[in-house]
């Protein structure tokens, strides 16, 4: 059996559910431990708890182990954490069933039988071949904002591109070091200027967790601030970037799965070259693993 973890923010628990049903789809069996949102003690480095919102998904089904099946994989406590556990893992490292992401892509994993894997599977090329099956599964249900309901009409009919800024919390001193200085004005520049040469007549929609810096920022008729999904209806946002012809994604997965969801099969996709500032950009891998995707660097440079 492989158990995946699934943990963080929405963009991240997608990522985990796309990896199960890449495994499901490979004939193998495989669940979701979710026991990371029903113990605020293993939330300890996230700035605010966080909730499975998977389950806000219309109809979603997923398998979830339950902590036996985890514990059968990861051991008990006991001879498992101890030194000699260590050290039978160390001198046997078959005998070890945890498996953490260390790389941008783990080819080996889809090797594994009896696994407990953990990480964030961001990669694209984990689960690209199966994209339309996760585009009809994962289904947001119906809004109650009818504002919601007009603009993504309005995407539909014309040459509609979604920005995603994110701001906020990468701001912060103690994540800035790690996403900061990477999706700068220069790389949103290059991104809108790549669809314009495409599509002179795109109107921008500009989604944030900073709406006062998109007015400032981004003003004329061109552009159209979203900033009325708030608390709860955040996840309206991704749905709404799935309607739209292009998506600029920042580095983060939220909108990386906003453009991932957008059924187009003429979409123009633009994200960051790099997620995180400790990545070391190579073009040809990057462009292996993110396939039929514009990458442009910090300096506006497309790759």
């Amino acid at each position: 059996m492989i158990i995946i973890k699934v943990m963080g923010g929405l963009g991240n628990q997608m990522q985990q559910y796309a990896l199960y049903e890449k495994f499901r789809a490979l004939g193998k069996e495989a669940k979701l431990d979710i026991s990371w949102f029903e113990d605020e003690s293993r939330q300890k480095n996230v700035l605010a708890r966080r909730s499975l919102e998977l389950r806000l998904f219309e109809g979603l089904r997923f398998d979830t182990a339950s902590k036996e099946e985890c514990a059968a994989l990861l051991g008990s406590g006991g001879l498992w954490g101890s030194f000699y556990g260590k050290l039978k893992r160390k001198l046997n490292p078959s005998a070890d069933k945890h498996f953490y992401e260390t790389d941008m892509y783990h080819p080996e994993i889809f090797t594994f039988e009896d696994k407990y894997l953990e990480g964030h599977w961001a990669c694209e090329k984990y689960y690209h071949d199966i994209m339309p099956l996760l585009q009809e599964r994962i289904r947001f249900p119906q809004s109650a904002d009818s504002r919601n309901v007009r603009t993504a009409e309005r995407m539909e009919g014309e040459n509609s591109v979604s920005v995603h800024i994110r701001r906020g919390d990468y701001l912060d001193p103690e994540n800035a070091g790690m996403f900061g200085g990477i999706c700068t004005d220069t790389y949103y520049e290059a991104a809108m200027r790549q669809v314009r040469e495409q599509m002179p007549d795109a109107h921008f929609y500009l989604f944030s967790d900073d709406p006062g810096y998109l007015r400032e920022r981004y003003q004329g008729a061109e552009y159209t601030v979203a900033d009325w999904n708030r608390g709860a209806d955040s996840f309206y946002d991704c749905e709404l970037m799935s309607h739209c012809r292009a998506n600029i994604c920042a580095n983060s997965t939220f909108s990386f799965w906003g453009a991932r969801l957008n059924r187009r099969t003429d979409k123009i996709t633009i994200r960051p070259a790099k997620h995180k500032n400790s990545q070391v950009i190579e073009p040809a891998r990057m462009h292996e693993l993110w396939e039929g995707w514009v990458l442009i660097d910090e300096k506006g440079r497309v790759l």
